[in-house]
This record gives C-alpha cells, structure tokens and sequence, in this order.
C-alpha cells in the first residue's frame, strides 16, 4: 500500500473514531437512551434485511395482512415459505449489536428498546425492556379464539403435514421467509388451529395492517419518557419506525442513527455514523460505560 493510500485510511479511521466520539458524548450527556432498531442490527446473525443503503426495497413484495385472511392460496404461500425459511431465523444468535445494547441497559445507559425486528435477539441478547412494535414470529395466533400457539409446535405440523417440501433447499429472505418456486406450495396444506380450529396467523404486524392501539401507546410513552432516541440498522422507511423517531425529535430529543445508509429521518439527525451495527455498538458501549465510571 502507497504512503498516500496509508494517511487516507489513517485519515478515514480518525475521522470514525472522531464520530464515534462525539456520538458518545452526545448521548452520555443525554441520560437515558431509547433505541429503536431495524432489520440492519440482525443482519451479523444471518438474517436478511429488507433494504439496500439507499433505503429502496430488495425483491417481491411481501404478502399482505389482508390478502392474507382472504386467500387460502396466500396462506399456502406464506406458509410453505415459513416452513422453509423459519429455522434458519429460529438458530439465529445475538451478534455484537444486540449484546452491547444489553450491556448499556444493565449499566442504566438504555432505557428501553423499541424494536421493528421479530426475531426475538435483543431478548436473547439480555435485553429486558423491548418493545417489539411489529410482534414475534416465534409465536401463532389463532384468529378465531385467540390462543396463542408456539412456532415450534406449528412447525412441527406443518413438516407433519407436509413432508415432500419439509426439506426442500430454498434461499433465506427476512424475517423467516424463503424463496420458493412457482406452484410448488399448490397442494400444501396449512394446520388449523388445534384448540378450535380457525384460521392460524404469525403473530405479526403484516404489511398493509398498522401496530395494534396499545402497543403503539406503550411505544409513544417510552418516547416521552426518554432524554434522546438512538436508531441503530433502520432505514425509517416503515412508517411505524419514522414516526416514533419524528415524535422524539419534534420534542427537542436528540435523534442520532448508526446505519449504514439513507434514512427516513436524515434531516431530523443530529448525528449519524454510516457503519455497521455490530463494528460500532461495542465500542460506543465501552467509551459511555467508561465515561460513566469515570
């Protein structure tokens, strides 16, 4: 490498380390600290996100909510795909992302997160106050009685019920889907619910339907209640994800964001590092936890 290769990277990591530097005394200065993550943070455990960095959609369009009650062809679809897809999310480990957010929360450093993600790492991670805006794809609702089944035990019956697709190779997509082939879920058949037997959903907030009343109170609470909101791998893109980090700036919190490109919210920011969740979270959990020991 050139001498002037050499002092540009030398230049770029002063400049980082810089960032990062004002980002800690930002929120050190704060108190406490909402964060409010997306699909970016779980990216270092395996698991796809939805968006490139300049916050335009990957793929199809997913399937939604309403679609989703009204076709038995939707459902056979969604969940032939789950069915491939969810045990890679199910194995899926907290990275460095999610164990440092966990550490700032033990240390009084986080107040809380509000998470867009369904995947259950923060719990994993230690995190103790989450609330996960858009539900859990580790939990089964009926839509008719209102039990709440285990994904396992549904998964259990779905490869029961479907054996010659129970193996099939299929490419990982967000959030537990998998790409399938045309026609391949036509004669898939989809379990009821084994207590009544209606119609079983992921308990997800689905494209199309909005964040159930109460859960969107206990989030708007959280918000009034801290000092300033860190967004960390969220494009803002979802409107259930920008309008909390709005209502944090339009009540004069300060609003910084660690992701690795556009963002909903840019002009709101008062900080933002483009980098990646879990190169930059451990490092801003040492720098607040030792200026808080100091």
């Amino acid at each position: 490498m050139s001498d002037l290769m050499l002092a540009a990277a030398s230049g770029a990591d002063a400049a980082a380390g810089d960032e990062l530097a004002a980002l800690a005394h930002l929120l050190f200065a704060c108190g406490q600290v909402l964060v409010l993550t997306g699909a970016g943070i779980s990216t270092a455990s395996g698991i796809p996100d939805y968006r490139d960095e300049d916050g335009v959609r990957r793929g199809r369009l997913p399937i939604q909510g309403a679609e989703f009650r009204a076709s038995e062809a939707a459902r056979k679809r969604y969940w032939a795909r789950s069915m491939l897809g969810w045990p890679r999310l199910a194995q899926a480990r907290p990275n460095a992302a999610h164990l440092a957010i966990a550490q700032l929360e033990a240390a009084g450093r986080v107040a809380g997160v509000l998470t867009q993600n369904v995947d259950g790492l923060h719990q994993q991670a230690g995190s103790r106050r989450v609330i996960e805006l858009h539900g859990s794809i580790h939990a089964v609702r009926c839509l008719s009685c209102g039990t709440v089944h285990e994904r396992s035990q549904v998964q259990e019956e779905l490869e029961r019920l479907n054996p010659a697709l129970a193996h099939a190779e299929a490419a990982a997509l967000p959030d537990g889907d998998a790409q399938l082939e045309p026609d391949a879920d036509a004669d898939f058949h989809v379990p009821p619910c084994g207590r009544c037997g209606g119609m079983l959903q992921p308990d997800v907030v689905f494209f199309g339907d909005g964040v159930p009343a109460a859960r969107s109170a206990e989030a708007e609470q959280a918000v009034h209640a801290c000092d300033a909101m860190l967004v960390v791998g969220s494009s803002l893109m979802v409107l259930s994800g920008f309008r909390v980090a709005r209502m944090a700036a339009q009540a004069g919190k300060p609003l910084a964001a660690i992701n690795r490109g556009l963002t909903r919210a840019d002009p709101l920011l008062a900080l933002k590092l483009a980098a990646s969740a879990e190169s930059v979270l451990p490092r801003l959990a040492s720098l607040l936890l030792e200026g808080q020991r100091g």
